[in-house]
């Protein structure tokens, strides 16, 4: 195995336990997105034998290569199912509609889901096979025109009316800070984020408490933690 990956999966980890500490977070689970836009399979392997297990991908077409090719090499290291099963699929970029029906066959969170229409056919492809896909609702906190998402002030009736579909789960929000020159910088978008989840968790805008934050990425996941990430999203720290 590669040891400058093992050796940023375990740099990364020191950072996490030590944003937890700052933070008096300790013991929460954090979960580590390995982004693997292009990157190539052996790389993704070394991740996965250094004890990852959480793959994020922005495009649907590259993301069924590389599980086609990650299912050939579970079989032939001969694993487990359940170990095959350990493995989990996040899709992290701009999911266009007509892309859809594949993604719900393979991932087990859409992380960016940024509309009712996109939700609605995530719901109807989930319903054809029978699934009910996992989904995350991403905010845009970000004054960039660049960015993508749900605004803030219309998260709590777009997840009203997502709530009314069957085969989708929301599970929690997602975002993208803008880009800063110090990660101090990110620090109110990653506040404000965390704040509307719990204003909709006390409100009861959705059926089940939504937990998951999925905000933070290479130059900034410390900062996130600190402000209640449950999940970040890193590629350069993993990988270069």
């Amino acid at each position: 195995m590669s040891s400058m990956i093992r050796d940023n999966i375990l740099k990364v980890r020191q950072c996490i336990g030590a944003a937890e500490t700052r933070s008096g977070r300790n013991g929460q689970e954090i979960s580590i997105i390995a982004v693997t836009k292009n990157r190539g399979i052996e790389e993704i392997k070394e991740a996965i034998s250094a004890g990852i297990i959480d793959i994020g991908e922005n495009r649907v077409q590259e993301a069924l290569h590389k599980y086609s090719q990650l299912s050939d090499f579970f079989n032939e290291r001969r694993t487990t199912e359940y170990e095959r099963r350990n493995i989990r699929w996040h899709f992290i970029g701009h999911l266009q509609t007509n892309k859809v029906k594949a993604a719900v066959k393979i991932f087990d969170l859409i992380q960016s889901v940024n509309s009712l229409r996109l939700a609605q056919e995530i719901d109807k492809q989930a319903a054809k096979i029978n699934k009910t896909q996992d989904i995350l609702l991403e905010i845009k906190v970000s004054p960039e025109e660049s960015k993508s998402g749900i605004k803030p002030e219309q998260a709590e009736q777009v997840i009203t009316d997502i709530t009314g579909l069957k085969n989708v789960n929301i599970r929690g929000l997602m975002t993208i800070a803008p880009a800063v020159d110090y990660p101090e910088s990110a620090r109110p978008y990653f506040r404000q984020l965390k704040e509307l989840r719990d204003r909709i968790n006390e409100r009861r805008t959705t059926n089940d408490e939504i937990r998951v934050l999925s905000m933070g990425m290479t130059d900034d996941f410390e900062v996130a933690i600190e402000e209640g990430a449950t999940m970040v999203r890193l590629g350069r720290a993993i990988f270069e």
